[in-house]
């Protein structure tokens, strides 16, 4: 859904309209989930954030400023939300898991290939610090500008693009040696 949509149905949330709400919680409720699930490696802990960060669009729609997209703003709130969490749990690290990527490839043969590639980059990810793959999903999974990542992570876009740029050679040189066979094979 375009961020113009989004910024109509969160001024009808302003006004306590349960249909936009609808809309808007259809449109971000499994990215948001997922998100906040792969922070926490809870799917109870995450709903039950996911929950409170929507409590919190119904009932601060109105804070909303506009300086960033409605995406933005809500990651925010969920970003926030989770590391009140790890903040109050004493946790200090990340979790690493990532959930299996399904392919909806035609064949057989393509299924197979993209599990491969799939297990590859899972672990390459794996090998990242909490802060770039981090920005990596908001980046490539959730598809934020280096601006919404920073507005989301209150960190300048500077940092982002740095955490980004790292993250991606980590990434590329992981990859070609897994591909290569010089990587580890047991995941």
């Amino acid at each position: 859904m375009k961020d113009a949509q989004l910024r109509a149905l969160l001024t009808r949330i302003v006004a306590k309209d349960k249909i936009a709400f609808k809309q808007v919680y259809e449109a971000l409720e499994r990215p948001l989930f997922r998100f906040i699930h792969l922070k926490l490696n809870d799917p109870f802990q995450a709903s039950d954030i996911l929950h409170d960060v929507f409590m919190e669009v119904w009932n601060k729609a109105d804070r909303y400023q506009g300086r960033s997209t409605v995406k933005s703003w809500v990651f925010g709130i969920a970003h926030n939300k989770t590391m009140d969490v790890f903040r109050k749990s004493s946790r200090l690290v990340v979790t690493d898991t990532f959930p299996d990527v399904e392919d909806e490839g035609p064949t057989g043969e393509s299924c197979v290939l993209a599990a491969q590639e799939a297990a590859h980059v899972k672990a390459c990810l794996g090998t990242l610090k909490p802060q770039q793959k981090e920005v990596i999903e908001l980046a490539f999974y959730e598809d934020m500008s280096y601006r919404d990542i920073g507005t989301v992570l209150n960190i300048p876009e500077g940092t982002i693009k740095t955490r980004i740029f790292h993250a991606k050679q980590l990434l590329l040189r992981c990859l070609t040696d897994r591909i290569q066979g010089k990587g580890s094979r047991h995941d």
